[in-house]
């Protein structure tokens, strides 16, 4: 088998982002939502994907950082959202574009941002960040 063999079976097992289900994320309440604000940071050091060109695996850390209204998180469901991605064919600057997207839908903060930094490929890391704040 030679390289482009291989590189058309790795581009034959890439799923579409369409295939991310938003709907496993989970939120709770936030019982201190009268009393103060609070900052909480989730850092995912194990995030993949895939190279929607090349098909190879891509790994990085996602930071979500946010100021939760009356909701938060749900840890758990989180993971779970978040491993959908291994098989997903999506670059960097969609990746942490989409789980904002979905977070903030989900969430409804007053501040989120998500922070994707991925190990060097030939050579160049990349660092994608981006941020929604509550209007008003």
């Amino acid at each position: 088998m030679d390289i482009s063999e291989i590189q058309k079976a790795l581009l034959n097992n890439i799923k579409s982002p369409d295939t991310i289900d938003p709907g496993v994320l989970q939120v709770l309440d936030y019982g201190y939502r009268t009393q103060r604000d609070i900052e909480i940071n989730i850092d995912q050091p194990e995030f993949t994907s895939v190279c929607p060109i090349s098909g190879l695996p891509d790994f990085g850390c996602i930071r979500i950082q946010y100021k939760p209204n009356d909701k938060i998180i749900e840890l758990k469901s989180l993971k779970y959202y978040l491993v959908q991605y291994r098989s997903v064919g999506i670059f960097y600057e969609h990746v942490v574009n989409r789980i904002l997207e979905d977070l903030v839908s989900c969430v409804r903060p007053k501040f989120m941002e998500v922070v994707g930094t991925f190990t060097p490929r030939g050579g160049i890391t990349t660092t994608g960040r981006v941020e929604y704040r509550e209007e008003g």
